[in-house]
Formats: C-alpha cells, structure tokens, sequence
C-alpha cells in the first residue's frame, strides 16, 4: 500500500473543480486534511457553498471545508458564470449542504495544518486562483520550507490563454498572487492549458461516468455534460478540457504527465499580458527553474483513473 499524502484542497468550485475534489475523496492514499475555499470560477458565497454539496455528495460531511479570500490581492475580482453556470455547478440538481463552514479563516488554517503537521509532509493541491497560498505564504514564510509540494492548475505555454490571448484564468484572476507562489521557493508542479486542453471529454467518456450507476457517476456525468458544452462551441471541439482532476491525478498515478523543469515568471504590470505564465521552455534564459511544468497527458490513462476512483463511492 503507497503511503498515505497529507492534502489541503485549495479550490473555486467548479464542475471540474468538484471532479477532483470527489476524486480525491475516493482515494485511500490521499488524505485530505481540509478543503479551503477562494473566490474565482464564482463569488466566494457561492464557492465554499458548493465544496460543502461536494463533500455531501461523497458521503464525507466530515470534512472541514474553511472560506478564504474573497477578491485578488490587487485587483477586482473576475468571475466565469459563463462556463460554469450560475451556481458554479450547474448540471445536476444538488441539495443545498447541511455540514457546517467552519469559523476559522482558510488562510489561518493552512498556516496552522502545515505548521502543526510534520515538516515536508502537507502537499497543496491548488485548483484555483492561488490568493489563500499566496495570502498564507505573505503572512508566515515559515511554512515555505515545511510544505511538500504545490501542485496546481494553472497557466499555458504553448496553448497560450483561454481568458484573454496571453492568460490562463487562474492565473488572470489574480496575477500577483501567482507571482508570489511561483517565487516562493517550495516545489511548485504546474498542470497548465497545454496538458488539460489534452484530457477531453467526450460522449463516451461522459457514459462511462454515468454507467458507474452510483450517484457520484450520475453527477459527475451531469456536471461534465453541462460543464463541455461552452468549451464544445468555443473551441469547436468534441468535448471539453477536464482541468483541475489533473492535480489530482498526477498525485495518484505520476507516469500520466510529462514535463520538465523550467523557470516560470507571471506577468504583472502589462494589462496587454496580465497573468501570462513567461514559462522559459527552452532555457534561453539564465533564470533559475522553479517550477515542474508538465506539458503532456495520457488521456486514455487519466480518464480510466478517474473512472475507477469515482467508481469507489
């Protein structure tokens, strides 16, 4: 049996979000400390309400789901109701969450879990703009040399942006909260545009989910319809990119990606650029790498991951 990884969920729920979230509820190698919620794909209301209905919808009211930011760092906050629907999970029809939102702040709470747990033992696992990291990084920097890993969706290279020309939407949302994680020190993996634009949905893969016959399948395969079909006409393509499952999945089966280690600095002052992920892929630069930028999936792979895991509940 793997050893058991410590995870905190930093998330902006989301269909895709909630995908990874449910995935990582399956997972027996995967312990989820706590699931902190941030401002982004909808308002934060909106945000630590749904994690709550993901939570629900495992069968996992024991887990403490903890409010964070509501807004960037410097900016005004930018929303995506567009893709996700109004509700952030529009799709299947879920009941409103009966647990609890916890009191204490999700910045507090990830500075106290990394502190009050063994040094290199706490992995983020960052599906959303990346203001509570960033917010937690800025108040105690102490917990930098303590944390295992950042794992996080983000950014683009070679697939450039898909909320403006230049910028992946998490990123965009709060740029300068990027530009403090990617400069923080702590391992940084980044699951960018170029792999998830690699990892479609499709309608037989949205079957596989429904054909789990469990009402995690059943919702998930709600969740993926409603979620592809904004990427389906604006891209022209068969199905949608599954994005934020990839965090996960690389911490339950890393041979599925591909990628190297590259310097990765986020554009601030340009509105032209705001939030490109400047990723020196072919080291032209003598910037120092610091962050593992994947560039390549096994979609066929990833998405059989995901079926099985989901398949469990």
């Amino acid at each position: 049996m793997p050893r058991t990884r410590k995870i905190i969920i930093d998330t902006d729920p989301g269909q895709d979000d909630a995908v990874a979230i449910l995935t990582a509820l399956a997972s027996d190698t995967l312990d989820v400390l706590g699931i902190t919620a941030v401002a982004g794909n909808v308002p934060l209301a909106l945000t630590e309400r749904n994690s709550r209905m993901i939570c629900e919808l495992a069968g996992r009211a024991d887990i403490r789901v903890f409010a964070g930011c509501d807004r960037p760092l410097r900016r005004q906050l930018v929303t995506a109701e567009e893709v996700h629907g109004r509700t952030g999970l529009d799709g299947p029809d879920l009941p409103p969450p009966g647990m609890p939102l916890q009191s204490q702040h999700a910045v507090d709470f990830i500075i106290d879990t990394i502190r009050g747990e063994a040094e290199g033992e706490v992995t983020i696992c960052a599906l959303g703009p990346l203001t509570n990291l960033a917010a937690a990084i800025e108040r105690d920097r102490t917990i930098l040399s303590r944390i295992r890993e950042i794992v996080l969706m983000g950014g683009a290279y070679f697939e450039a942006g898909n909320v403006t020309p230049a910028a992946e939407f998490n990123i965009y949302v709060d740029p300068h909260a990027a530009a403090i994680v990617f400069a923080c020190g702590a391992p940084v993996t980044v699951m960018p545009l170029d792999v998830t634009h690699k990892a479609l949905t499709s309608p037989e893969r949205i079957e596989a989910f429904r054909s789990i016959g469990n009402p995690v399948g059943d919702a998930v395969a709600k969740l993926t319809a409603f979620f592809e079909r904004f990427d389906v006409e604006k891209y022209g393509i068969g199905g949608a990119p599954l994005h934020d499952p990839c965090v996960i999945a690389y911490l339950l089966q890393p041979e599925l990606f591909s990628g190297r280690s590259v310097n990765v600095e986020i554009e601030t002052s340009s509105e032209l650029t705001m939030g490109m992920t400047v990723a020196d892929w072919w080291r032209v630069t003598d910037r120092k790498p610091n962050a593992m930028f994947m560039n390549d999936i096994d979609d066929t792979g990833y998405f059989s991951l995901l079926t099985r895991k989901l398949a469990l509940f």
